[in-house]
């Protein structure tokens, strides 16, 4: 496994971040592997040297946490992971129980350390902009989140450049803790986020941490133009299919599977490789919910990509409207 500091800090993570929004309850989504299905691959990126998982309150509505963290401590000590939750979602229905709010913010990190069985994170993240609560706000309320002792750093997720030069702005003109991460999305048939929000990070030292490298299974090429697939999650999973299937997203997907072919490997260990290679990038977000899929992305660090393979890959992509910061 290779290591490597997120963002300025010192904080040593692995390249691949294992994402836990697949292991929790199915009765959530139908997709989900139950607690008993999801630990073999926890304890099988651990011992591949994975050190770094992230999960959210809201993923099977705090079961992930839970799972995640009986998981955690069953299988490493609490000092050789990396783990990763956020806040913003709904986690009820009455209305506090959602956004960036102060209050909203201290009752969510505690109740993700009572569900996780540990007295801090290591990244504590705010899951999308909060266009309801004054940035003041929810920024001093993580800075005291973390001068608390309850999480270690603090990171953002999907959002516009903009905002996120302000929120970087505002923590910095109040000597507030700063973000040193960024979870967006991010992959060969979405890369609007190099226009702006990836070289904001390079210059602000801010570690890139992509959500949906191989855009909700897209990559992998278990996707037709009919919108079908194999999966129980190509089938139900609407939210690919508001954001890809364009004429030009199976363009990409082609010349992924062409390259694939001619290398040997399957698609989605070349889509890895592609955003490994990309300047930036910290750790993409995995998800597996069949041990094949953990392994092949774990191969996929020591795949070499050249600069016209790298080229050939991108050549077809076109604009894209701005997806996933709703």
């Amino acid at each position: 496994m290779q290591y490597i500091n997120l963002g300025r800090t010192g904080l040593k993570v692995s390249r691949l971040c294992l994402g836990m929004m697949t292991y929790g309850t199915p009765s959530w989504r139908d997709w989900v592997l139950d607690e008993e299905q999801s630990r073999p691959f926890i304890r099988r990126a651990l011992e591949a040297g994975i050190n770094f998982f992230d999960t959210a309150d809201v993923y099977s509505l705090g079961v992930s946490e839970e799972v995640t963290g009986r998981a955690l401590r069953d299988f490493a000590r609490r000092d050789e992971v990396v783990i990763a939750t956020k806040v913003y979602n709904p986690m009820g229905n009455k209305p506090n129980q959602r956004g960036l709010s102060r209050k909203h913010i201290m009752d969510g990190i505690d109740a993700s350390l009572r569900r996780l069985g540990t007295d801090y994170v290591d990244l504590y993240q705010i899951h999308r902009w909060d266009k309801e609560t004054p940035i003041e706000e929810t920024l001093e309320a993580l800075h005291d989140v973390v001068k608390a002792g309850k999480a270690r750093y603090i990171g953002a997720s999907s959002m516009y450049a903009w905002q996120f030069a302000q929120m970087l702005y505002t923590s910095k003109l109040n000597g507030w803790t700063p973000f040193v991460a960024m979870q967006n999305h991010y992959n060969l048939v979405y890369r609007e986020e190099e226009r702006e929000m990836i070289p904001l990070c390079i210059d602000r030292g801010v570690g890139v941490i992509p959500w949906s490298p191989l855009a909700r299974g897209f990559l992998a090429g278990n996707r037709t133009r009919d919108r079908g697939g194999e999966t129980a999650r190509a089938q139900s999973d609407d939210f690919a299919h508001r954001m890809y299937y364009q004429e030009n997203d199976f363009a990409t997907l082609d010349r992924v599977l062409a390259l694939a072919s001619a290398r040997g490997v399957s698609a989605a260990q070349v889509a890895l490789a592609w955003m490994l290679h990309k300047p930036g990038v910290t750790a993409p977000i995995v998800g597996a919910s069949k041990m094949y899929q953990l392994d092949e992305a774990i191969a996929a660090l020591s795949i070499q990509l050249s600069a016209e393979e790298m080229a050939a890959l991108e050549a077809p992509y076109q604009p894209h409207p701005v997806l996933g910061h709703g």
